[in-house]
């Protein structure tokens, strides 16, 4: 059994089907990526498994447990977090106070303190801006932001949605390093990234997404060796 399993899902906004069918398995301590164009359901896909969307049919699956009749805020006391699309911080909050949001659903104060500390470790930028307000940092600072404070929330699994998005070469280059160190801590990720090549390079699985339907599965090495995927994804 897969530590995370979407089985057969439909999505619908309105009567547009979204997603027409979509099956993922990550597995404990897997970096799964799931890459494809610009509306092909990607962003709707991990919005279902958080509890954002509700699917119309098919099962969404952590750790053997339904997560149809939860809602978000219990899928991340679950284990479940997302670091969505654009970020989300809390713009007037300050880091700290952005940090303390991620453990909402914790009440174990020493534990807390030791990871706040781990986050300052993992991104000392965060350190150095302790206290300044979060909506007046950079992009890469945002991106770091949103990044620990759901790590603040315990994740078993993590959806990161388009980390490396507006971002230069050089923090694009740091996000996918963090990335692996968040991986080797023991934390499965499930990856949507507009940079295929570089979420291919450290997927140990990955899904291509077309029009709201996996056409393509197979290890990140082996399809970044597929013609098609080359033609249609690395230029």
């Amino acid at each position: 059994m897969a530590l995370l399993e979407i089985d057969d899902i439909h999505v619908f906004y309105d009567n547009i089907e979204a997603l027409k069918g979509v099956s993922i398995k990550v597995e404990a301590k897997q970096i799964v990526t799931l890459v494809g164009a610009n509306g092909a359901g990607k962003t709707t896909t991990l919005r279902a498994i958080s509890g954002l969307l509700h699917p119309r049919a098919g099962e969404i699956r952590f750790d053997g447990e339904k997560l149809g009749a939860f809602a978000a805020h219990e899928i991340a006391a679950m284990g479940v977090l997302h670091v969505p699309e654009g970020r989300r911080i809390f713009a007037r909050l300050t880091i700290e106070e952005n940090l303390a949001m991620g453990a909402f659903a914790r009440s174990d104060r020493d534990a807390i303190a030791e990871d706040k500390e781990r986050m300052l470790t993992l991104f000392p930028r965060l350190r150095e801006r302790l206290r300044q307000v979060a909506g007046t940092l950079s992009g890469g600072e945002q991106q770091m932001l949103a990044t620990a404070r759901a790590l603040m929330g315990r994740p078993r699994v993590l959806l990161m949605d388009e980390p490396s998005m507006g971002l230069s070469p050089v923090l694009v280059e740091q996000v996918f390093e963090t990335i692996r160190k968040i991986n080797e801590q023991g934390v499965a990720i499930l990856l949507v990234e507009q940079n295929a090549l570089a979420a291919l390079h450290i997927a140990d699985y990955a899904y291509v997404m077309e029009n709201g339907r996996i056409v393509l599965t197979g290890c990140g090495k082996d399809l970044l060796d597929d013609e098609k995927v080359q033609r249609a994804y690395l230029g």
